[in-house]
């Protein structure tokens, strides 16, 4: 049994599974297709069970073969874990850190403030994967995430940030033609730049939609774009009204706040990794850096 499950076939059935195809697994494998092929064979009549359905399109996966991916991919991802712990010293933080988290604070919060922890920790490198969906920390896809929400996975464990405010804002030269709202009613006659419904980083994203109307009437867009950064060049064109995180202040200029005292929804930032990481050096310097950021800015 141990012959019929060595590594190297399981590596190269583990990537024929994500793949999709033997030429793509060949790829990422750096070996032929006929390679791939042969190393899949062999696996299957080891085990006496097809793996895979062979068809025009492609492959898929049989229910044997779901079967033993998933107890693969779960070795794989403790294997990266343990690989993670271990290239790291007892005395310093060191090895890399692959910390994911939206776009919008990753762009412009996260990223200009690593200069100053890579220089803290010269032993640490670190990828940031920035993306509005929630990456798969179980499986190792990224070591910690930065979330606007609390994690939904129980296994993880949670450190609560800050609390995110929203400012509200548009360009003088809009408030000069279209007049500053002085209610949240009077946005019924304003220009509104919202995020739009596209896999909003934050539940409530667009509530500056429903600021002041009723329940389940919310107020349409002039333009929606779902990136910060393109709300934000929009506004300082003079195109609309937006709601912005208030990490992005310094991202305005050229806007103006309007309705300050307008009730925003709260946004809890929260610091997430899974409990195997608990001892790790470098996630623990990382999470206090960032506390040490975020009281600096209050």
């Amino acid at each position: 049994m141990a012959d019929t499950m060595d590594w190297d076939k399981l590596r190269v059935f583990h990537a024929v599974a994500e793949a999709g195809s033997f030429t793509h697994a060949g790829e990422t494998l750096n070996l032929s297709q006929s390679a791939v092929s042969r190393q899949i064979s062999a696996l299957e009549e080891a085990l006496q069970v097809p793996l895979f359905h062979r068809h025009a399109r492609g492959l898929i996966l049989t229910e044997q073969g779901e079967a033993l991916n998933r107890t693969v991919r779960e070795v794989f991802a403790k294997l990266a874990m343990t690989e993670a712990l271990l290239t790291e010293s007892k005395e310093k933080p060191a090895g890399r850190l692959k910390v994911t988290t939206t776009v919008g604070f990753g762009a412009t919060w996260l990223a200009p403030r690593l200069q100053r922890f890579l220089e803290l920790y010269p032993d640490v490198t670190m990828t940031l994967l920035l993306d509005d969906l929630d990456l798969d920390l179980a499986m190792r896809e990224a070591d910690v995430a930065i979330r606007m929400h609390p994690p939904r996975q129980p296994e993880l464990v949670q450190r609560h940030l800050m609390d995110m405010d929203w400012h509200v804002c548009a360009s003088p030269a809009y408030l000069k033609r279209h007049g500053v709202p002085q209610r949240a009613e009077e946005l019924d006659e304003h220009r509104l730049v919202l995020f739009g419904d596209y896999h909003p980083p934050v539940t409530d994203m667009n509530w500056l939609a429903s600021a002041g109307r009723r329940a389940g009437s919310p107020r349409r867009a002039v333009l929606e774009v779902n990136s910060l950064q393109g709300m934000v060049l929009a506004m300082q064109s003079g195109l609309g009204i937006g709601a912005l995180p208030d990490y992005m202040a310094k991202e305005t200029a050229g806007l103006v706040r309007v309705l300050a005292d307008l009730k925003a929804p709260k946004v809890g930032v929260y610091f997430v990794y899974p409990e195997e990481l608990r001892n790790s050096k470098r996630v623990a310097v990382f999470r206090d850096f960032l506390l040490g950021e975020m009281a600096g800015q209050r």
